[in-house]
């Protein structure tokens, strides 16, 4: 039987990624940031970023980061806010990157967060246009739990959208929860305190997921061959992630080889 080698190998690097964050998840921070829409810029600037949200994974403490506090302490409404953006954006990302910087050593758990488009660099980005100096995240830090996800179920683990199907799969509740759209929609509609609920709930959400994958109660579409690689690969893990049964096959492998012997000898 053909053994998919690849398969294995993405699946034990990601076995390896869960084994360091769970082995201190205090120092395990999960993140997300909602931003104006970044499809249809005929004008080619870049997408404000409205709100960043960062969990701690292991003690559950939530920091927030929005234009609309920024604006709340200089005593603007909504209104005013929108004329003066790129100072409260600066601000907003200005006290986010002191606050990764204070967190070095911190890994950081995302949600395809790895593009210029939306991710990691855009926030760098936006912090450059607005002439504030962002502090860079090692590449080692941050970890990206979709990949993880696929490397330890397959790519078809899960429909499209993949974070929208796996809430739904799990039961995960989704209050506050807005999709990429309507993301955009409330940013149009200046509903900044809603974008940043989204954002809130969202690390809230990857915290459940990674719980569950460790606990091996995440729900998937994901069938034993397209996990493993094939059937053997997944007896061998079963069997080694299951030790009762492993002792019960051994002992009852011992006993039929001893009445096996026992048959020889008293027939002989």
């Amino acid at each position: 039987m053909k053994i998919n080698t690849e398969r294995l190998r993405r699946r034990k690097k990601a076995f390896n990624i869960l084994d360091t964050l769970k082995e201190n998840p205090n120092i395990v921070l999960t993140i997300h940031y909602s931003c104006e829409s970044f499809y249809d810029r005929p004008n080619g600037k870049s997408p404000r970023i409205t709100s960043i949200a960062v969990r701690n994974w292991g003690t559950g403490q939530t920091y927030s980061f929005s234009i609309h506090q920024q604006a709340e302490r200089n005593h603007k409404s909504a209104d005013e806010l929108e004329a003066e953006y790129d100072v409260f954006e600066k601000n907003m990302l200005t006290e986010f990157y002191r606050f990764a910087e204070r967190h070095d050593k911190y890994h950081w758990l995302h949600w395809n967060m790895r593009d210029i488009n939306y991710g990691f660099p855009a926030l760098e980005h936006r912090a450059r246009v607005l002439k504030a100096e962002p502090y860079i995240i090692p590449e080692e830090k941050r970890v990206d739990l979709s990949r993880v996800l696929v490397d330890l179920f397959g790519v078809r683990y899960i429909g499209h959208p993949r974070l929208n199907k796996l809430i739904e799969k799990n039961k995960i509740t989704h209050r506050d929860f807005l999709t990429g759209q309507q993301e955009a929609d409330a940013f149009d509609s200046k509903e900044y305190v809603k974008l940043h609920q989204s954002t809130l709930r969202k690390v809230d959400i990857f915290s459940n997921i990674i719980e569950r994958t460790l606990d091996n109660s995440l729900r998937t579409n994901a069938r034993w061959k397209e996990i493993y690689g094939g059937y053997v690969p997944w007896i061998k893990e079963f069997i080694r992630n299951n030790w009762v049964v492993s002792l019960v096959g051994f002992i009852a492998a011992t006993l039929g080889i001893v009445q096996l012997i026992w048959g020889v000898f008293t027939t002989s």
